[in-house]
């Protein structure tokens, strides 16, 4: 029977597939080339002179540095929620597992502006810890630490979200398995669920990765917009293009592109190790456990 649908899946009219393919076709060229396209030739408008002083400029090498420092700090905290996260969901049945789920759906339904306004609210002058802070001199808004604070927040579902569904997909049987012949918890984590998770993980850590850098919303609200101190890459692109320098907002958001160009293929190679890995544990299995 399902050979049968599958033939039919198939037997569409030739003009309706290449309509589609036409459009799916010109919808990426629409919105993904032409944008990058312009990015590029904006940037090398005036030469490769004025696209190199644009990068070498002191705030856009700021910029640059903040953006991957900020995403470096972030990752491991990501990573660390994420697993221990989609661990609890997998492996444990407990009250608020279903609050806990939403919660990490949480950054996905707030704006990031608002989730600095948040943030501002909390950490501010006159916010609910305001007082204390500036009392003992602590800076929290208007500063690196707000910075990482709200990075945090839009980017920790990511690692969680690839995880929970893989793990719940694997069960308890291997974990099991390792406790009952004498593995300690780190030992069954680190010989048993690391490796069933490490492709789902890397993949979460990319796309975590990948916000983290281009976070502008949640804080461009926490940053101040300082120059050369509290301005990322995003930021840097925004205050650049208001000055009318056309040429070095480009050539900084060229940057952003080609970070965005390297996830996307880090991205494509971890599905394609995933499916292969996928197929070979099917290939593995006895035929009755594959139908």
């Amino acid at each position: 029977m399902s050979h049968v649908v599958a033939r039919r899946a198939n037997t569409e009219p030739r003009w309706l597939r290449l309509t589609l393919t036409a459009v799916g076709l010109g919808f990426l060229f629409l919105f993904l080339a032409v944008p990058l396209v312009a990015v590029l030739f904006q940037g090398f408008a005036k030469g490769w002179r004025a696209y190199l002083d644009g990068l070498a400029h002191p705030d856009a090498l700021h910029a640059i540095g903040l953006t991957m420092f900020i995403a470096a700090v972030a990752l491991p905290f990501n990573i660390a929620f994420g697993v221990a996260a989609s661990w609890a969901v997998s492996k444990f049945d407990f009250r608020g597992k279903s609050l806990l789920i939403t919660l990490i759906d949480l950054p996905f339904a707030i704006s990031p502006v608002v989730a600095g306004l948040i943030f501002l609210l909390i950490f501010g002058a006159q916010g609910l810890f305001g007082p204390w802070l500036a009392e003992h001199d602590v800076k929290i808004v208007f500063a690196l630490p707000g910075m990482i604070i709200v990075t945090l927040f839009v980017t920790f579902p990511f690692v969680a979200r690839e995880l929970i569904p893989l793990m719940q997909a694997q069960g308890k049987d291997e974990e099991e398995a390792a406790v009952s012949l004498g593995a300690s918890g780190w030992q069954m984590f680190f010989r048993v669920t690391l490796p069933n998770i490490r492709w789902g993980l890397l993949y979460g850590v990319i796309l975590a990765n990948a916000r983290a850098m281009g976070e502008f919303g949640a804080v461009s609200v926490v940053s101040g917009h300082i120059r050369g101190e509290t301005n990322t890459l995003p930021l840097h692109v925004e205050i650049v293009y208001n000055e009318y320098n056309v040429v070095g907002a480009f050539a900084a958001a060229s940057v952003l592109a080609l970070l965005a160009l390297v996830t996307l293929a880090l991205k494509t190679l971890v599905e394609w190790k995933m499916r292969q890995e996928i197929r070979e544990q099917r290939a593995e299995l006895p035929p009755e456990r594959t139908e």
